[in-house]
């Protein structure tokens, strides 16, 4: 007698899924690129990576590393080859010496922050996120069980953190806060003199660790100077985990490594995760990390110039709207503007823009322009637009908004 087929009624999702799913940037990406697909004029404006290609020499040393047979296993968390690049990369960059076992390369930088929430969350801990905030931030402590604390960071502030906020949010149950510097969505990023009062504030509760995503570290612009925690307050390196990856800078987003640098027992609790999980990471994708961290860095510069010029272009031709205001960042390639002036406005078909959500799909559904609103990173009325895509296109995409909000009675 054959077995039942299983359909998908009879699916009992786990109830750890209950609040969690598919994110609205992958919900409008899809739905744009569907329509793109059919045939319509679309400029998408939602990707979050760099439209620059690897570098030839970082494929290069991926082809070697295959022609070598470095095909096979590597260790656990990382060969100890990558992780020797990854230490002398935080020595050069961050003034900041780990040994190797406070070392924990994984499949992204993603997968870095799961495993360490994995490995340290207990139902009813709390984890504090400043917001706007990169989606997956409040999903992963979810998943591992934790409740997400969102702090909302105004625009008069910079969308940064600040020292009395975070004071507030802390309970006895605080078991993590999370810091993106560059950030996602905002572009905004902490200097020494940001972080001061927030670190000031955890060094006073010794119960609280400090993740901080600096996965935008290389791309910022003008004077400003990047710094990260553990390298400004020695008192905090003991429970700091210091996240990185390639994807960005390098332009390596499909390659799949990231980093993380913390105290040993830390790393060790995540290398227990990720060993029930993926195991080690691609071991060509490892090979190619390492030319991407030892190799020439000079066309990192030239790209983040690259990077400028669209900044000011579309921050420039935002600004020039009625209606929407959009602050200058500081790094990432992000804009994260202000829609409120049009909010209550009414489209040509009759309906009103009651929030972000409804402007996004209006600019999607009228001029063919897809942008993810503010809700969706926990901040509105807002819209982030990626403007890693071509000066051409950011222009044409402008204008299109440009048109659509002068439609607007």
């Amino acid at each position: 007698m054959n077995a039942p087929i299983l359909t998908s009624s009879l699916l009992r999702p786990a109830n750890r899924l209950s609040a969690i799913g598919v994110s609205e940037i992958l919900k409008i990406s899809g739905l744009a690129a569907a329509m793109k697909r059919q045939g319509q004029d679309i400029i998408i404006l939602g990707a979050g990576e760099p439209d620059f290609d690897t570098p030839e020499s970082i494929k290069d040393a991926a082809e070697r590393a295959m022609r070598a047979g470095a095909t096979k296993y590597t260790a656990l968390d990382g060969s100890l080859e990558l992780k020797a690049a990854i230490r002398a990369k935080f020595k050069r960059d961050n003034g900041l010496d780990f040994a190797q076992d406070e070392i924990t390369v994984s499949a992204g930088a993603k997968q870095v922050l799961f495993n360490a929430m994995m490995a340290t969350i207990n139902p009813g801990d709390e984890v504090i996120i400043p917001t706007p905030f990169w989606v997956t931030y409040a999903d992963i402590v979810a998943i591992a069980g934790g409740t997400p604390v969102l702090v909302p960071c105004s625009e008069a502030n910079g969308f940064r953190l600040q020292g009395d906020a975070l004071e507030r949010a802390i309970t006895s149950r605080t078991r993590w806060l999370m810091l993106n510097s560059p950030s996602n969505p905002s572009g905004a990023a902490y200097s020494e003199t940001d972080y001061r009062p927030i670190l000031d504030v955890l060094i006073k509760h010794p119960h609280v660790w400090l993740m901080v995503d600096d996965i935008y570290e290389h791309i910022i612009y003008g004077d400003f100077r990047f710094v990260t925690p553990a390298a400004i307050e020695p008192a905090l390196r003991s429970r700091t985990l210091t996240v990185n990856g390639v994807s960005k800078a390098y332009a390596m987003t499909g390659w799949r490594i990231g980093y993380g640098a913390g105290p040993s027992p830390l790393i060790r609790a995540m290398a227990v995760v990720q060993s029930q999980s993926t195991s080690c990471p691609s071991s060509v994708s490892q090979a190619a990390a390492i030319e991407a961290l030892n190799g020439p860095q000079d066309f990192i510069r030239d790209r983040c110039r690259s990077f400028q010029q669209r900044r000011d272009l579309v921050v420039g031709a935002l600004n020039a709207i009625d209606g929407i205001n959009c602050r200058m960042p500081d790094g990432a390639f992000y804009t994260f503007a202000s829609c409120a002036g049009l909010i209550g406005k009414i489209t040509p078909d009759g309906q009103t823009l009651r929030n972000d959500t409804d402007f996004a799909e209006y600019l999607l559904r009228a001029v063919g322009v897809a942008v993810i609103p503010g809700s969706a990173f926990g901040l509105a009325p807002y819209f982030r637009i990626s403007y890693a895509t071509s000066a051409a296109e950011l222009e044409d995409a402008c204008q299109r908004i440009a048109c659509a909000a002068a439609q607007l009675s």
